[in-house]
């Protein structure tokens, strides 16, 4: 007798946390569309669909999931001719669970309990939910189909228990948070585990951006061999069906996987767009300045929103140089935005002059160059608030790692697109930019960082070079390397003291800043928390 075929959508989609009614739509639209237009017998969601990944303390709202399960329920009995994989949060009596529902002919015919909860990094899913027990296998078209949850597969434990219940083919819904590198780490893995033990995987990972998290998409069908046999794009939507005669899948489409560099571009520019789009922001607005985090932050907004949407501000002071506000016009020009010009010297002059009395008898320090900055960011918060677009501000990680940014001044907005971005990948993401279409122009890349809040500045007065800083900093902040192994692998204790000094001190500030993107292994917030009050330093008892 013939192996029947098997046709399996795979739902890459972008969904809305917290918006169950809109999630149910779109999932009754996404399942028509596969069932008419691709000619699907089954579609396979992302993890917690229903509710939005990650939902976090809604999760703990009665309310929340109630409705959560009562539309599972209700999506049981609006599709007919195609088979639903969703994920949504199950609750049984005083237990709620990370769950994945089959949908058929109006009943809910399978139900599986995530097993395997990550606690580490961004993901905090033993706060809400409790584990599942045991595997979870349904009979589809003659195929005995396994079901998993994301860090399941991770597992090979339970990939082999799974399979020796008798699955035949594995399925496994996904909300898989992007970093630099994850997808070939994510193949790599689960290739390799799938290979030993001979079963083929549907992997529909989640898209879109939440808040700080970027979803990449890149969804996946290996085959028992470990081969990867399809693969979604990365960072778009895309219902894709893949035919299996069988348990055995066809080989389709593999789409071609970014460079690191482009793939982190790609990621900042879906992170804006999702959380302007998803906030109901009416566009952005940013502080031009001339220097080369602005310029990205420009190119990203625009590439994320288009020109229309963005709006740039110039606010030069007496300290600065004419060739920024050269460049920071020849930005704007390039991306086609609408920009203003808006000297800061009044409001300055305005500041100053209320303070001189107190101010009597000091020397001026770092207190006069934050002034600038806070005229700064209230020129832009409120045209902001006039307007209903996002602030985006401009600071880098390196910046943000050793306290040199403006609380209430340059600090100031609703959303830091290049938070987790270091310095030096600022200049590379820079000309990557560039070689797509020119928008920054070769002197802001060449010259040296500045501030430009008092006459010469540049940052390399009081930091070490930004190649030696971003360096210690990774080790420090991302890699929990201690002084000692730091200093070890030849770097000057003078810079490694300065360095972790400064960002032992800064915890209060960073925990004042706006969200950002999250596109390295380890990001500020949710992935590093520190405390503020802390009598902990990094450099005490080491010697020169």
């Amino acid at each position: 007798m013939p192996l029947q075929s098997l046709k399996i959508a795979l739902a890459q989609i972008n969904f809305m946390v917290g918006d169950i009614a809109a999630n149910q739509k779109s999932i009754n639209q996404a399942a028509v569309y596969a069932r008419d237009e691709l000619g699907a017998d089954m579609i396979v969601f992302p993890e917690l669909i229903i509710t939005g990944y990650p939902a976090e303390d809604l999760l703990l709202r009665p309310d929340f999931i109630a409705e959560a399960n009562t539309a599972v329920f209700q999506l049981a009995g609006k599709v007919n001719g195609i088979a639903l994989v969703v994920g949504f949060p199950e609750q049984e009596g005083d237990e709620l669970y990370n769950s994945a529902a089959v949908l058929h002919q109006g009943a809910i015919v399978a139900c599986y309990r995530k097993q395997a909860l990550p606690n580490y990094g961004v993901l905090d899913e033993r706060r809400y939910f409790s584990p599942g027990k045991k595997p979870c296998i349904f009979e589809f078209k003659g195929i005995f189909i396994g079901l998993t949850i994301c860090e399941d597969v991770w597992h090979r434990g339970i990939i082999e228990a799974t399979k020796q219940e008798g699955a035949e083919l594995l399925l496994t819904l996904n909300a898989s948070p992007f970093n630099a590198g994850k997808i070939h780490q994510r193949e790599a893995v689960i290739c390799a585990q799938l290979k030993s033990v001979e079963i083929p995987l549907v992997y529909v990972n989640q898209v879109g951006g939440q808040d700080e998290l970027i979803f990449d998409g890149a969804s996946f069908v290996v085959g028992g061999d470990g081969q990867v046999l399809f693969r979604a794009q990365e960072f778009k939507e895309q219902i894709s069906v893949v035919e299996f005669v069988g348990n055995r899948p066809l080989k389709g489409r593999c789409a071609a996987l970014y460079s690191e560099i482009a793939c982190e571009y790609q990621a900042l520019v879906l992170g804006i767009k999702d959380y302007v789009r998803k906030n109901g922001f009416k566009g952005a607005i940013l502080g031009l300045s001339g220097g080369i985090d602005s310029a990205l932050v420009l190119a990203l907004a625009v590439d994320a929103l288009g020109p229309e949407q963005v709006e740039a501000v110039l606010m030069p002071s007496r300290y600065t140089q004419p060739m920024s506000l050269e460049d920071a016009v020849w930005e704007a020009e390039a991306l086609d935005v609408q920009y203003h010009t808006i000297s800061i010297e009044p409001a300055v002059d305005a500041f100053t002059g209320m303070l001189s009395n107190i101010f009597a008898g000091t020397a001026k320090d770092a207190t006069e160059e934050n002034i600038q900055a806070r005229c700064r960011g209230v020129i832009l918060m409120a045209i902001s608030n006039k307007q209903g677009k996002l602030l985006l501000t401009t600071g880098n990680k390196s910046e943000m790692s050793v306290g040199y940014a403006t609380l209430y001044g340059d600090m100031a907005g609703g959303f830091a697109p290049i938070k987790d971005v270091p310095k030096m990948l600022v200049y590379r993401l820079a000309r990557y930019r560039n070689s797509l279409f020119p928008v920054i122009p070769e002197r802001v890349l060449q010259r040296p960082p500045s501030a430009e809040l008092a006459p010469d500045q540049v940052d390399e007065d009081t930091l070490p070079p930004y190649e030696v800083l971003d360096a210690i900093l990774e080790r420090y902040v991302e890699k929990d390397q201690s002084a000692e192994q730091i200093i070890s692998e030849g770097y000057l204790y003078e810079d490694v003291a300065r360095a972790i000094n400064l960002v032992d001190r800064n915890e209060y500030k960073r925990r004042q800043s706006p969200p950002g993107i999250r596109i390295t292994e380890r990001a500020f917030g949710r992935d590093r928390r520190y405390p503020i009050t802390s009598g902990y330093r990094g450099i005490k008892g080491i010697k020169n």
